[in-house]
């Protein structure tokens, strides 16, 4: 195996061909249509961080980057593989098969290394977030003024960021189609890929503030992950049996023949099953005679008084139902009703 005056390998892999092919499989990644938990989805992100990796570990080997350089000092080329953390984060946090928890804390790692890069280099000149403690808490201001300034200055970066990230993107697509050219030019290249950083700088602070969000509530789930879930379902009421009511035992007796499988109750015992029940409100001051209408009261009232008239052979009452009864001997049913008739 031949080597070179550092005692290096000289048949290994080059670097701009890992990165390449994982950039490849990266960009895929990025924009595909398959769920991103599919097992072939999955495998191309394993596959695509494996060859970060060894990028990574390439450039470290090399001592490519210092940070008393400022980035004019660096060479065009080598510029992309200051996104080497950033991708990193990226595909890290599109795993499952790891639990979430460990995938967030090394995606922070990465983006804030990327972060600290850029900036050492003049990239950017953002303030990379503080890192939680121990108990995952960051120092808050105090004072409620403090805080107030706080959130407008949070809001303000936001506003200031996305107007950034539009203006890149657009700036992206068109060196992009500059970049597919075989003729391109030094200062295009150079261009390109520091739009591309200032673009991943962007990304990688909301995948922070993502991330910042999304601790408590999974220190939350793991808090609380082996005590039983509350039922959603709600007791359901028993179902309202079909019954007949009648009047009086002697009603009950006759539909009660007719149907032998469904209960017959009188009014009273009807009322005093739902009582026992907590259906209808019990006690004696409610008389059981109150769920009957007040019409049908009226007319059985009515029908008795009559009945006693003709027992009693009262002449009025007597002349009333003579006088019907003869009305109804000239006077068929039905008669009366011509309408539609030829």
């Amino acid at each position: 195996m031949a080597q070179n005056d550092a005692g290096q390998s000289t048949d290994e892999e080059p670097l701009k061909n890992i990165f390449d092919q994982a950039m490849k499989l990266f960009d895929t990644i990025e924009n595909g249509s398959e769920a991103t938990n599919s097992e072939p989805v999955q495998m191309s992100i394993k596959s695509a961080i494996a060859k970060f990796e060894k990028a990574t570990n390439l450039v470290s080997l090399s001592g490519m980057f210092s940070r008393n350089e400022s980035i004019e000092e660096l060479p065009t080329e080598t510029l992309q593989y200051l996104l080497l953390p950033a991708l990193l984060g990226t595909l890290t946090l599109k795993l499952s098969s790891t639990p979430r928890k460990d995938l967030i804390n090394v995606a922070e790692i990465y983006f804030k290394d990327f972060l600290q890069r850029c900036k050492d280099y003049g990239v950017t000149d953002v303030e990379v977030p503080q890192t939680s403690d121990s108990q995952g808490i960051v120092a808050r201001p105090n004072s409620e003024q403090a805080k107030i300034a706080s959130m407008v200055l949070t809001r303000e970066a936001k506003i200031k960021r996305y107007k950034e990230m539009k203006e890149l993107k657009e700036k992206l697509s068109t060196l992009s189609k500059a970049m597919a050219s075989p003729n391109v030019d030094e200062e295009t290249k150079r261009s390109y890929f520091t739009t591309l950083l200032l673009n991943y700088v962007n990304q990688a602070l909301d995948e922070l503030s993502s991330i910042e969000q999304e601790k408590p509530i999974l220190d939350y789930m793991e808090k609380h992950a082996g005590e039983p879930k509350p039922s959603k379902e709600r007791s359901r009421p028993t179902p309202l049996k079909p019954v007949i009511i009648t009047r009086d035992a002697v009603q009950k007796a006759v539909f009660g023949a007719g149907y032998p499988a469904i209960p017959s109750l009188t009014i009273e015992e009807f009322y005093d099953q739902r009582v026992r029940d907590g259906i209808f409100p019990g006690g004696t001051n409610i008389p059981h005679q109150t769920i009957q209408s007040t019409e049908t009261d009226g007319d059985e009232a009515e029908k008795i008084h009559k009945e006693r008239l003709v027992e009693e052979d009262d002449p009025e009452e007597l002349a009333r139902q003579r006088s019907m009864d003869e009305y109804k001997d000239d006077h068929r049913r039905g008669w009366g009703n011509r309408h539609n008739r030829s």
